[in-house]
């Protein structure tokens, strides 16, 4: 019976299987960005809900920033990812979406009791469902190339920091109470409607090169908005809210004539000859 089983020796030259495959370094640095995003988001709820406003908008708006890195620290390390993509699209619904909304309703829509609530639930699921349609169109392989150069509504980034333009104000000295909590009732409305709505919303993706002359009047502007973004931070934010929002009529004119440009365009025919299923033409 001894020879039916053997006892078995392990050869102790023979490697052993790891369980899991390593991750290179490239993949896992993109992921940590957003992360730290996420843990901007969650912070800026604490903050809001322990009356510091101002740290918890800061907290919110370099969310946005490093949502804006993330993406292109990746295509730039080659360090893309299908788990990348969803969890960057669960950090934005947290950060983008949830947070502002919550922040909101601590400082001035909890007046309007449960009407301010219902605001804040109508503005989440917006984002959610913003980010459902992005993820979705990124599949489409029938999309226009001239397209990609816009965002089919308000992208998330920036509508979390247009929703944040009370707070703006209010840091400013403009008061914003109780009989304010209405205009911001209507205001977050519209920002939510802009966000699952299709309007076209210019996205500077495609900017390719820059004349020579431009390039040192590029990097001086450049410092000035940095230097006044941190000297005078809500002034600026005021500001670059407005003028993004005045920029979407523009960005909808243009989107109007690229789109009148393509479809006067001649559309190729296929020939007899190039038809599907067609005979070659014989060789001479």
């Amino acid at each position: 019976m001894s020879d039916l089983f053997p006892p078995f020796a392990p050869d102790p030259d023979e490697p052993r299987r790891r369980l899991f495959k390593p991750v290179p370094v490239r993949v896992i640095i993109p992921n940590i960005i957003t992360l730290i995003a996420l843990c901007l988001g969650l912070t800026a709820i604490r903050l809001a809900y322990e009356g510091r406003y101002e740290p918890a908008v800061i907290a919110i708006v370099v969310a946005a920033l490093l949502d804006g890195v993330d993406g292109r620290i990746a295509r730039l390390l080659k360090g893309t990812s299908r788990f990348g993509a969803e969890l960057d699209s669960l950090a934005d619904f947290v950060n983008f979406g949830v947070t502002p909304a919550l922040i909101l309703y601590s400082f001035v829509l909890h007046d309007l009791k449960a009407l301010g609530w219902i605001v804040v639930l109508v503005f989440a699921i917006a984002m959610a469902l913003r980010l459902a349609r992005f993820n979705a169109m990124l599949d489409d392989p029938h999309r226009p190339e001239w397209k990609k150069n816009f965002f089919t509504g308000m992208p998330a980034p920036a509508g979390a920091v247009t929703s944040m333009l009370p707070l703006y104000l209010s840091f400013l000295g403009v008061p914003v109470e109780a009989a304010a909590a209405p205009v911001v009732l209507v205001y977050l409305l519209g920002l939510a409607f802009l966000m699952v709505s299709t309007i076209p919303v210019y996205a500077g993706k495609n900017i390719g090169r820059v004349p020579r002359h431009w390039v040192l009047p590029i990097f001086v502007l450049s410092v000035a908005v940095f230097g006044l973004l941190v000297s005078f931070p809500f002034e600026m934010l005021t500001l670059i809210t407005v003028l993004f929002l005045g920029t979407i009529p523009l960005g909808v004119m243009r989107y109007r004539k690229l789109e009148r440009m393509h479809a006067l365009q001649p559309v190729p025919v296929a020939t007899e000859a190039s038809a599907p299923g067609a005979e070659p033409p014989p060789a001479a």
